[in-house]
């Protein structure tokens, strides 16, 4: 039988709890209770002797460490019995997110979280993930970026990419995969710019391409096939699995250590974006934002300030004519594109993009791989005769932070630990 905590504040009269706590009890046992504040209906003296006013052990002072406590004591459940003004929305869901991050569930008068469940993984060497609080905060790159660094030291990575344009079935990408081959992706109805695509050919490692639909508030997936696609990820005796996330959502995976990324204050800190930072080991903060890096440093111990640097994967002439086709990443450096289009994943602006870049008669369209770059991008070069050169955005740690692949080392360190 599942257990509760209980959740109470001052704003109820103490009777009233404690008849609500006692029929609580003939449902399931009561472990004790989280006091959330509030002192309306507060007696002097009622906090001094809890249990004699209520019935259960309650804990006061710290509402997270009160919930881990009584957690650590066996509850599975949380029963929100507060109420605004001591205990509104922002509160219930910051707690909702420690409750997850815990494994509880949480229930309320007229709603129910439950904790994304994670299949264990199908392979014996260690797992990292990398999530994000939302769409276009840069996993990929970061992802990409890890495995390449661990590819360096000989670890053998593997990628495991979700996305909502994966395969219907998993299917490995091999690093050596050539623009030929993206070209025939693509002109088969495929989408020829998913991410485990852009991990393969940019990180030089192999990667799995999995399909997701939908995303709860928790990270969840209505479905996916990531589970399989790790089956296939293990197949090739990988040291090391890199699963990357899609969007806000969660690789469906159990793995030894996580890496955030954080693309805003609002995915971040609003409704359940503090549970993605309080299941991961390193928070990633987009931007040289100090203030939303100070905010997240509550939720993850570990915080670093990044920006995305774009950097062409073959050399390009001093001198070239250039377009650049990018979803919003910063400059190129040491170039000077003739034609520059931040409208990659916007297909009607880039196609008025694509007609300036023809008429310019620019030699080189340097491009990431996401979104339109195969199937429009690079069949538009192809038809102006110029030269495709992909790019790829480099994650560089922000002035006087600390070293951002130091950093990912470290938490890949994590997981030795776990192993041992």
């Amino acid at each position: 039988m599942p257990a509760a905590i209980a959740l109470i504040d001052g704003d109820h009269h103490p009777a009233a709890v404690r008849d609500a706590l006692a029929r609580l009890a003939e449902r399931m046992p009561v472990r004790g209770a989280v006091f959330c504040g509030g002192e309306e209906k507060l007696a002097p003296g009622v906090l001094a002797d809890p249990a004699a006013h209520y019935g259960v052990p309650v804990l006061d002072g710290d509402p997270h460490g009160a919930l881990r406590a009584f957690a650590a004591a066996g509850a599975s459940v949380v029963i929100d019995l507060a109420d605004e003004p001591s205990h509104g929305a922002a509160a219930k869901l910051e707690l909702a997110c420690v409750a997850l991050d815990l494994g509880l569930r949480y229930e309320g008068a007229d709603f129910e979280l439950r904790p994304p469940a994670f299949a264990p993984k199908p392979f014996p060497c260690p797992a990292v993930a990398v999530i994000g609080t939302g769409k276009r905060t840069g996993k990929t790159a970061v992802c990409g970026h890890w495995a390449a660094l661990l590819r360096e030291r000989g670890l053998d990575p593997v990628v495991v990419a979700m996305g909502r344009g994966g395969p219907a079935e998993p299917v490995l990408a091999a690093p050596e995969t050539s623009l030929s081959e993206l070209l025939a992706i693509a002109r088969s109805g495929r989408h020829a710019a998913s991410d485990y695509l852009e991990d393969a050919v940019l990180a030089g490692v192999p990667a799995v391409g999995c399909r997701r639909v939908g995303g709860g508030l928790s990270g969840a997936c209505v479905e996916s096939n990531v589970l399989e696609g790790a089956r296939l990820a293990g197949e090739q005796q990988p040291g090391v699995v890199l699963f990357e996330g899609s969007g806000a959502a969660v690789p469906p995976v159990d793995v030894d250590a996580t890496v955030c990324v954080v693309g805003s204050r609002e995915g971040a800190l609003d409704a359940l974006g503090p549970y993605r930072l309080l299941r991961s080991q390193l928070a990633l903060v987009a931007g040289d934002d100090a203030a939303l890096a100070h905010a997240v440093g509550r939720w993850c111990p570990i915080v670093v300030r990044f920006e995305l640097v774009p950097e062409p994967v073959a050399a390009v002439e001093p001198g070239t004519r250039v377009a650049f086709f990018t979803t919003g990443a910063g400059d190129l450096a040491g170039l000077e594109p003739v034609v520059t289009s931040r409208n990659l994943a916007r297909r009607g602006a880039l196609a008025e993009d694509l007609q300036r870049a023809r008429d310019e008669r620019c030699e080189v369209y340097l491009t990431e791989l996401k979104a339109a770059a195969i199937d429009t991008v690079a069949e538009a070069a192809e038809a102006a005769g110029a030269r495709l050169v992909l790019v790829r955005n480099r994650p560089v740690a922000c002035a006087g932070e600390r070293d951002l692949d130091a950093a990912l080392l470290a938490v890949h360190r994590l997981t030795e630990a776990v192993a041992a």
